[in-house]
């Protein structure tokens, strides 16, 4: 069952500074199936396996039931956002993605 909490809704790489550590681009900020965040982060670096990899180990959320409805969100929004021709370097990895979603 999913949670709802408060969320930035546009978690990456691009909305990140480096030290010091601020969150840019706030105008997505809402509720939102408890781990999105993370699940954005996560999907921007599916390109970058080892990346990916360390970020699902940061966010213990993601591979979790309560984590799924988020994963499932925000990989359906990415998706959306490549048949309009944006992210189009995630499509093969988003398509992957969403078939071990449907496989949970």
């Amino acid at each position: 069952m999913a949670r709802w909490t408060a969320a930035y809704s546009d978690l990456h790489w691009a909305n990140l500074t480096a030290a010091p550590l601020r969150l840019l681009d706030w105008e997505g900020w809402g509720r939102t199936p408890e781990g999105c965040d993370a699940a954005t982060l996560y999907a921007y670096t599916l390109f970058q396996e080892d990346v990916a990899a360390r970020v699902r180990d940061a966010f213990p959320v993601l591979g979790s039931p309560v984590g799924l409805a988020a994963e499932a969100t925000v990989c359906a929004q990415l998706l959306q956002t490549v048949a309009r021709g944006d992210n189009l370097i995630l499509e093969d990895q988003l398509r992957n993605w969403s078939e071990e979603l449907r496989s949970r």
